[in-house]
């Protein structure tokens, strides 16, 4: 007898139609056999499926048993197709009523996803938001999966969400002799990002008002951000508070960000959906592919996990200089291209960078000729075109003792975040939806952030005094814009191109 069960195939984060088909034959010496391109997790499911199934009180098949996953030439990875598999088995050897009219509802129409144990419970798995969204897309009635990962599933909206714990659950629904399952409620994703709090706010940081200024002005525009000045002055801190200042998640973002997450089995359980700007912070120690993506089977790395928010790399010199050139095409296309011989893969990258580093390798300032020799050779390890793609360089102080023993009284996240999302209003407003001044092109900023004369004389007596490059050149004009939308100015004038120049500190000491 042949069975057919619809589940997904999840490559990298495209998500894709599979069909599980289980074909039972009574004659012929019993063996099993997973056809369609299956890695080892998979085939391994066999074995668990055949557990789960025997302990859950059922027969398994005595024939020959041959379990194809379509379509062939797409190769499908990890547990998930244990569940699917299992249902397909107990419709072959008939344990699951065929006849159409005794189910309570078209099990045709539900795709179906877990791993099993082996004991018959349900266990959860990766990419569920993306199971969700490819039944929403395919117009079908909802999905079939781990209880764990129902609320997850739910925010999607317009699919029903069954959650089931155990093998036996999934039976008697598609039998009609156990309790309706009933659907996950959907989420209120609004609701649940209105109520995420910033991690650090703004009001909690002392003295630093430049720093403060340059951060607020990264984060109207979605500039890259540099930080250089000693240990223990704020910069990491300043890091953490930037997310809390920039507008919330829309609810497509979110969706967008959780995604990644859910591929990567990231999203913890019982939160269902990412409600804050993610903010990564990985080790200098990390190699290209964790932090760029990749591996055999190509995985999201830290650009993609940073997707919609910030991207932290703290004393940016120790990481490897490959690790730190593989940044430059993402900086610019903001996605990441992994390919292979079999495959080319995609993930978003639209993050903003914030990189922090000391002037030194022991972290203090340098004095007399020497310590500015160390300094220049520490600072080399960054390459021009690195640092070319960092709009704003900021120099972050060693604070005095009276400012450390003065109470905080800065302007809080939220006021600041209220005037971020003004200027990033009139932005939308001016280039259209969605589109950021550091997102600008050339030809764009001629019509966007046309400039007087004497604009253009302070820009280029800089140009010629630091050599800043083309890519410079714009990059002062996109802060220069953002600064003008700050202060509510719709042309850029000399004082707004005056400050954008100032943020370009590196180019002054290298």
């Amino acid at each position: 007898m042949l069975a057919r069960v619809q589940s997904f195939v999840l490559s990298g984060l495209d998500d894709h139609p599979c069909e599980v088909e289980v074909d039972l034959a009574e004659t012929g010496l019993p063996k099993t056999t997973v056809v369609g391109l299956p890695a080892a997790a998979v085939k391994e499911s066999l074995e668990r499926v055949r557990s789960a199934i025997v302990n859950g009180g059922y027969a398994f098949p005595d024939g020959r048993l041959l379990v194809n996953l379509a379509p062939a030439d797409l190769r499908k990875e990890g547990p998930i197709y244990d569940l699917p598999i299992a249902i397909g088995v107990l419709m072959a050897n008939g344990s699951i009523a065929p006849a159409q009219r005794e189910l309570r509802f078209d099990w045709r129409k539900y795709l179906f996803a877990g791993e099993l144990a082996l004991d018959g419970r349900v266990r959860p798995i990766n990419g569920a938001i993306s199971m969700a969204l490819h039944a929403k897309r395919k117009r079908l009635d909802g999905v079939i999966l781990p209880q764990a990962n129902a609320r997850e599933a739910a925010a999607v909206d317009g699919v029903q969400v069954l959650g089931v714990s155990t093998l036996a659950a999934v039976v008697s629904l598609l039998n009609g002799t156990g309790p309706t399952i009933e659907p996950e409620p959907p989420l209120n994703i609004v609701d649940l990002i209105t109520r995420a709090k910033a991690a650090v706010d703004f009001a909690e940081i002392k003295g630093q008002e430049a720093a403060k200024r340059a951060v607020i002005i990264a984060a109207a525009g979605g500039h890259n951000l540099l930080m250089l000045g000693p240990a223990g002055t704020g910069k990491t801190m300043l890091a953490k508070a930037l997310p809390g200042i920039i507008p919330p998640l829309s609810p497509d973002e979110a969706l967008e960000v959780t995604r990644i997450y859910s591929a990567c089995g990231l999203v913890a359980r019982g939160d269902g959906i990412i409600t804050r700007r993610p903010v990564r912070t990985p080790h200098h120690t990390a190699s290209s592919p964790a932090i760029i993506g990749g591996g055999t089977i190509p995985k999201p790395g830290e650009v993609s996990l940073a997707h919609r928010g910030v991207l932290f790399l703290a004393e940016l010199p120790e990481f490897s200089r490959a690790v730190l050139e593989t940044l430059r095409q993402p900086l610019e296309d903001r996605v990441v291209t992994i390919s292979r011989a079999h495959s080319s893969l995609q993930f978003p990258a639209d993050f903003m960078l914030v990189a922090a580093l000391n002037p030194t390798p022991r972290g203090d300032m340098p004095r007399g000729a020497e310590g500015q020799r160390i300094m220049e050779r520490y600072l080399s390890r960054l390459s021009g075109p690195l640092i070319d793609r960092i709009d704003i360089h900021i120099e972050v102080p060693s604070l005095p003792y009276a400012k450390l023993r003065a109470k905080p009284d800065g302007e809080s996240s939220e006021s600041l975040r209220a005037r971020v999302q003004a200027a990033r209003d009139r932005q939308s407003r001016r280039q259209g939806a969605g589109l950021l001044n550091s997102a600008l092109s050339g030809k764009m900023l001629d019509k966007f952030a046309a400039i007087d004369d004497m604009s253009a004389t302070l820009l280029a007596q800089a140009v010629s005094e630091l050599g800043l490059s083309a890519r410079a050149y714009d990059k002062v004009r996109r802060v220069a814009r953002t600064i003008a939308d700050l202060e509510s100015s719709e042309r850029v004038k000399a004082p707004h191109i005056s400050e954008a120049v100032q943020y370009r500190l590196l180019d002054r000491m290298l």
